[in-house]
């Protein structure tokens, strides 16, 4: 216990030190505001602050164009040649339009500083239980397309023994059990005509859009309550004289348990066909992105976050309010044990609003941003320093993926 005492007040020292380089990084990443698959200067910018340090080993464009690895380590004692890996993970994709309306530049800015912090803690430590190294990894795309997923699929997240993020929102939640997300691409085509000379010769594809789109608004009053579906007409016709020969609607579907997307989407799917089916039109239904899971539980780490949350002066709320957002790490969530809590930026601002952007901007969110990075980091100190809780860590995953198998 002394042990994890000292080492959790050297990376608190640690972090309050660097403070202005953290703040810096996560304020250019704000300001590049760079959309997900284009996050290139945020990309730059996260590669030049760990090389800058001389330490870490980096790798930039890891995998993908715009994600990166930065490694240190392995240190420590313990037998053989078994290496704890732990992951820290850096969001930094921006939402069209606003910006940093999710506060992915602090997502960055925490998993830093608590690679950081980290390290600091194991520097002059040798009699650790285990060997350990630091993985910190860039994963762009979470708005859009799942850049997490792709990692996993390169095999990125194989040798990773535990994986720590965190988001910014309203309130502190050390578990945040987000929904299983998939988006659909449903296309229209008809046949054009001229709409008052002609009307007769037309296929509206319009009108199969209008009605696709009221037949979920329909079907929403079947549905679980905590089941969700929205979506957009993208793509309507292009002049009020042309029957429309060809719309477009993209539409998210989302439940609190991955297993629950199929029949949601066999719901919507009949939903789409029904409309094409009135019309006379051809529909043709897609999935453009990989699905995001929810996120599993992993209750041992949930609760030694918590525990070290508070001792920084965290105080958190029972659950998540009214949150069902959706994530990528979700999917990480079923290949490596790990925590993805909520952390309290601002009360007056919801998150992918333009107040949500100025917020994720502000130093006021700093105290906020590092403490995080500091509860986190302490969390891995809790883990690696007992091998029992790191057993525990392991058997709560397990116990979790079986549970989730059969509700």
């Amino acid at each position: 216990m002394e042990k994890q005492t000292r080492m959790k007040n050297t990376l608190q020292v640690c972090i309050d030190k660097v403070h202005d380089a953290l703040f810096a990084l996560s304020r250019d990443i704000w300001h590049y505001s760079e959309v997900a698959h284009n996050e290139r200067q945020s990309h730059d910018r996260l590669v030049r602050f760990f090389s800058e340090d001389g330490a870490w080993g980096v790798d930039s464009h890891y995998k993908l164009a715009t994600a990166f690895r930065a490694t240190w380590g392995p240190v420590g004692g313990g037998d053989g040649d078994r290496v704890l890996n732990i992951g820290f993970l850096c969001e930094y994709d921006a939402l069209p339009g606003i910006g940093h309306a999710c506060g992915h530049n602090l997502i960055a800015e925490v998993g830093a500083a608590a690679a950081v912090g980290l390290k600091s803690a194991l520097e002059n430590e040798s009699d650790l239980p285990v060997r350990v190294k630091i993985t910190v990894l860039g994963t762009p795309a979470e708005e859009d397309g799942g850049g997490k997923i792709d990692l996993i699929e390169a095999g990125v997240f194989k040798d990773m023994d535990l994986v720590f993020m965190a988001h910014p929102a309203q309130q502190d939640v050390a578990f945040l059990p987000c929904m299983a997300i998939t988006d659909m691409t449903v296309k229209y085509r008809g046949k054009a005509s001229h709409a008052a000379a002609y009307p007769w010769e037309g296929v509206n594809a319009l009108d199969a859009a209008v009605l696709a789109y009221n037949n979920l608004s329909v079907l929403r009053q079947q549905l679980r309550p905590d089941w969700r579906l929205h979506g957009i007409i993208k793509h309507g016709g292009v002049k009020p004289n042309i029957i429309p020969d060809y719309t477009e609607l993209e539409v998210y579907l989302r439940t609190p348990m991955m297993k629950n997307l199929s029949d949601l989407k066999s719901k919507a799917e009949a939903c789409f066909r029904a409309a094409a089916m009135a019309t006379g039109c051809q529909v043709k239904i897609t999935y453009p992105n990989p699905a995001y899971s929810n996120i599993l539980p992993n209750a041992t780490l949930a609760n030694l976050y918590e525990k070290n949350g508070k001792v920084l002066g965290i105080q958190f709320q029972k659950e998540a309010n009214n949150f069902s957002g959706s994530t990528d790490f979700g999917n990480v969530s079923f290949i490596v044990p790990g925590i993805h809590p909520l952390f309290y930026i601002c009360s007056d601002a919801v998150n992918h609003t333009e107040e949500y952007t100025k917020a994720a901007g502000a130093e006021e969110a700093q105290l906020y941003t590092l403490r995080t990075a500091k509860a986190l980091a302490m969390t891995a100190v809790d883990v690696l320093c007992s091998p029992d809780l790191l057993r525990q860590v392991r058997e709560d995953f397990i116990l979790a993926k079986l549970k989730q198998e059969d509700k």
